[in-house]
């Protein structure tokens, strides 16, 4: 006997209305989960009964603008990325400031809120990550509040309206970011980072000296190798107390010390973890019917905490839950932003290794800087501060490991490639 299987996608309007739809459950409405809901809306429109949920009371927006919002340069309108009627319009189910309390494998059920029952076929979880707080004394005051949400933004706006000095904890970009939108406010605010130099995952020391001076030009106080021993008050934040004894005075603390994943939900529905929920090449979790993505997920060991990865992610998950040949081969990290109005890019080593050439242009007076790290002929890194136009490029050359003698000129002095670039 042979049995043929129709895809509902593919089957005429009629017939497709009859066909039972697969039941997927998609957990978390951030900004990898809309993308993921995007692409799988335009590869395979109607096959599936998708439901949506998210903790934040809100539909899905773009986390990237939140020091605009914090600094009041935009407002939450402009952080939306779709209404609730683009939901709708795709027969997408979305129920929002309803978290997932937990997932019953055998009966194949996710639980939202304390009664709420949900049955899935296929479920996905993008459930992001929790800011971490530093484990010092103090850190439950009122006034201390984390840098992630919209909420977190209302708290810190509420709370400087009152309030006239802050200290961001963490050097970062979302520790300067905050610290931006702060001093946008007209806060005195106090940048601490315990490293030697600000973003010295991404910069290395000279970029991060440029964007440290364009950081102080905005009115940000800048500490460098400031560990925090303890938050101190009576109800309240009153001052700050570094490991050196100094004594910082502070109304308002933002803690922006870095990220976990969420990996509680999976834990307890017995999912393989490490740092985060464990994925394959294809985004399945150690339940084929359960994938991640985003930055609670784990993928080859390795976890990506921006935002190119968890599309490149979502976008994999969607072709393969469309019926495609989807793997998911992980990226090559790149950093491409603004730094309180200055364009920093880097990618690949950011600081020289002993084999490698460093090849500089720098005009501090300017704010400029580019570096070019070469190994055997080949561009193993990049580093741009003020002007970034030939990241592009750079990303190719570091991916294909194509001869760079030809370009480097061409590169330090701005000069379009020579030819369309390898994808």
């Amino acid at each position: 006997m042979v049995t043929l299987r129709m895809d509902p996608a593919g089957a005429p309007a009629a017939l497709r209305e009859s066909i039972p739809r697969e039941r997927l459950v998609v957990v978390g409405n951030g900004m990898a989960s809309l993308r993921f809901l995007e692409r799988l809306t335009e590869g395979a429109p109607g096959r599936y009964d998708v439901t949506c949920i998210g903790a934040e009371p809100v539909a899905a927006y773009n986390r990237v603008l939140l020091s605009s919002l914090l600094g009041g340069e935009v407002d939450e309108a402009a952080c939306a990325f779709r209404g609730l009627d683009w939901y709708a319009s795709h027969g997408i189910r979305l129920i929002t400031g309803a978290p997932v309390t937990a997932i019953d494998r055998t009966s194949g059920l996710a639980i939202v809120g304390e009664s709420h029952v949900l049955p899935f076929d296929r479920l996905v979880l993008a459930v992001g990550s929790t800011p971490i707080r530093l484990p010092k004394p103090g850190m439950d005051l009122a006034g201390v509040i984390t840098f992630r949400d919209l909420a977190d933004v209302a708290a810190i706006r509420k709370a400087a309206v009152e309030h006239a000095r802050a200290v961001v904890i963490g050097g970062g970009l979302l520790g300067l970011e905050a610290a931006v939108g702060l001093a946008r406010l007209g806060i005195d605010t106090t940048l601490l980072h315990v490293m030697d130099r600000l973003m010295e995952r991404q910069l290395d020391h000279e970029a991060a000296g440029l964007v440290k001076r364009a950081m102080e030009a905005r009115g940000v106080k800048v500490l460098l190798k400031a560990d925090t021993a303890a938050v101190e008050g009576t109800d309240k934040v009153e001052r700050l107390i570094l490991a050196d004894g100094t004594v910082l005075p502070a109304d308002l603390v933002v803690m922006s010390v870095g990220v976990r994943p969420s990996v509680a939900l999976a834990q307890a529905a017995g999912l393989a973890t490490g740092r985060g929920i464990v994925v394959d090449d294809r985004m399945a979790t150690s339940d084929p019917r359960i994938f991640a993505l985003g930055e609670c997920a784990e993928h080859r060991g390795q976890i990506y905490g921006l935002v190119e990865p968890a599309y490149e992610q979502a976008d994999t998950l969607a072709r393969h839950l469309a019926g495609e040949e989807a793997r998911y081969q992980g990226t090559a990290l790149a950093t491409s932003l603004k730094v309180s109005g200055l364009p920093v890019f880097s990618a690949g080593i950011v600081d020289t290794p002993e084999d490698a050439e460093a090849i500089v242009l720098r005009d501090h007076g300017a704010g400029l800087y580019r570096k070019l790290l070469v190994t055997e002929g080949r561009l193993i890194g990049a580093v741009f501060v003020g002007d970034i136009g030939e990241q592009a490029w750079c990303k190719s050359l570091i991916r294909t490991g194509e001869p760079v003698a030809e370009h480097i000129e061409d590169i330090m002095f701005g000069r379009p490639a020579p030819r369309p670039l390898a994808a």
